[in-house]
């Protein structure tokens, strides 16, 4: 065998010995990669995806189609070589993990987040619609979440509708944190909430706030939710989450309550959060859904 046959089999196994640690070694990066579309106004699984309850509704040509992104989870370690091959894939995003996950963050605990940003979405998007349309509907407080050493714990329950705060009523989140931190810490305060459709008042003694000892905090999450006068339903795959499809749901739905084809028949997509008021913002992943 020739020396120069000898160096290039010494060479290729080189290459294979570094290949493999290559697609074995993990590093501290998240890829986002394009994925599919679905027509809001179609159906996924047999099912109709926007359905409406109690008020009449129209079915028409075209199709509004949702584009979406999967992102390699918090727990998932991307190797060096998939590291590389995302680089050099212009339809792939590279992004160090610790720029889009918390440090203590888990696949589960992003999904969770993930699916209420979506419920979060499809509710701001029945708003941003019933707005357009002269419809009317009320806004609420919920508790999205209970710190799990904050001063709620056993009081109040993820779901609670916050109505009032020692006898004030109000249905604004910025209103509610105003109200509870103009309380001095560590008193005891009423909060009217509304569970499993029965009013009832629950007593919380509040914390000072760790970054203000002035101002009072109950450790709970809140998000701005809705009582729309009848049932709009967007049903979608679990693996489907994030606020980005909001637009798309508020034309479907908008395009679902009123005559006639939004679309004139056509096949559009697109994507971005929508506000209550019908305000479109930020568009995430926008490269690899283009």
């Amino acid at each position: 065998m020739s020396r120069r046959t000898v160096a290039g089999l010494l060479a290729l196994g080189l290459l294979l010995v570094l290949l493999v640690v290559a697609w074995r070694t993990p590093v501290n990066y998240v890829t986002f990669r394009p994925g599919p579309t679905m027509n809001v106004l179609g159906r996924y699984d047999g099912k109709t995806i926007v359905t409406v309850s109690g008020h009449q509704s129209y079915r028409d040509s075209g199709a509004l189609r949702m584009v979406t992104v999967y992102p390699s989870g918090p727990d998932e370690n991307i190797s060096l070589l998939n590291l590389v091959y995302g680089w050099v894939d212009p339809d792939i995003a590279v992004l160090p993990k610790d720029a889009v996950y918390q440090p203590d963050e888990t696949g589960d605990s992003a999904h969770e987040q993930s699916a209420i940003e979506m419920t979060s979405s499809q509710d701001n998007a029945t708003a941003a619609a019933l707005s357009t349309l002269g419809i009317g509907y009320q806004t609420e407080v919920q508790v999205s979440e209970v710190a799990r050493d904050g001063a709620s714990v056993g009081k109040l329950q993820k779901g609670d509708v916050l109505l009032a705060v020692n006898g004030t009523k109000t249905s604004d989140p910025t209103q509610l944190v105003t109200l509870i931190r103009a309380i001095k810490p560590g008193t005891p305060t009423q909060l009217t909430v509304r569970r499993d459709g029965a009013e009832r008042t629950v007593t919380v003694t509040t914390k000072a706030d760790p970054q203000d000892k002035t101002a009072s905090r109950v450790g709970i999450g809140i998000r701005q939710s809705f009582r729309f006068p009848f049932q709009v339903k967007v049903q979608l795959p679990g693996t489907v989450g994030g606020p980005s499809a909001g637009m798309m749901f508020a034309l479907a739905i908008y395009d679902v309550l009123t005559p006639g084809s939004l679309t004139g028949g056509k096949v559009i997509a697109g994507s971005g959060e929508i506000s209550p008021d019908g305000t479109v913002g930020e568009i995430g992943g926008i490269g690899q859904k283009l």
